[in-house]
């Protein structure tokens, strides 16, 4: 394997979007050097267009010339490629379900949550209802860990970056109350411990500039 000087990594991404910020902290956790190109969606880059001609979306993670897109999939490649702070269990089973519950993350439980935090009021009980039963499912999983890798931070707590952090900020802008340490004390306490972690506290995006691109969104 090439050393890191040798090797060209970049991430075409989106500062606002947690999918590109999945990839963000797995190359941080890793100690890969790379470069990061933001992408204007509503106009996008002849390399993204290039990159991934399938489905034109960040992220899209090139190494060495090769590009890769879909954030689970790109931070699993990271895994395999940097051998170091491995992101995923050793134990075939325990793999396995972590990339089930990666999944879950995105078919069930994100789309639940971002239902909630933009339905209008006709739709909303029912959304904010899937929400609560999506967060207890995620918390169940938790169990009594730290992380859901254990005590480090492994390839679901990447994936349920949007709970950790993106969460807090657009129930308080839809004037909800979701995650809350009344309602689900381990979920909640395990966000505090991930967004307070120093690698991925480095890693976030500024919470105030992401409240005010939600908020503008919201008004839209």
């Amino acid at each position: 394997m090439a050393s890191y000087h040798e090797e060209e990594v970049r991430l075409l991404g989106k500062w606002a979007s947690p999918f590109s910020n999945r990839v963000d902290l797995a190359l941080k956790l890793k100690g890969v050097p790379y470069k990061y190109s933001e992408e204007d969606l509503a106009n996008k880059s002849a390399d993204l267009l290039k990159y991934n001609p399938v489905h034109k979306k960040v992220p899209v993670l090139v190494h060495n010339g090769n590009p890769l897109p879909e954030s689970l999939i790109i931070v699993e490649y990271i895994d395999e490629t940097w051998k170091n702070n491995p992101l995923l269990p050793q134990d075939p089973y325990e793999r396995a379900l972590a990339r089930f519950w990666s999944k879950t993350l995105d078919d069930k439980i994100l789309p639940a949550i971002w239902n909630a935090c933009w339905s209008d009021e006709n739709g909303r009980e029912k959304a904010v209802e899937e929400a609560l039963e999506a967060l207890k499912i995620l918390q169940e999983t938790l169990k009594d860990k730290k992380f859901f890798g254990g005590e480090s931070i492994g390839l679901v707590d990447i994936a349920a970056n949007f709970i950790g952090y993106w969460v807090a900020i657009l129930q308080e802008i839809a004037g909800l109350e979701l995650l809350t340490i009344e309602k689900f004390p381990k979920l909640y306490n395990w966000s505090q411990d991930f967004i307070n972690h120093p690698v991925i506290k480095e890693g976030l995006p500024p919470r105030d500039e992401l409240f005010a691109f939600f908020k503008a969104s919201a008004k839209k």
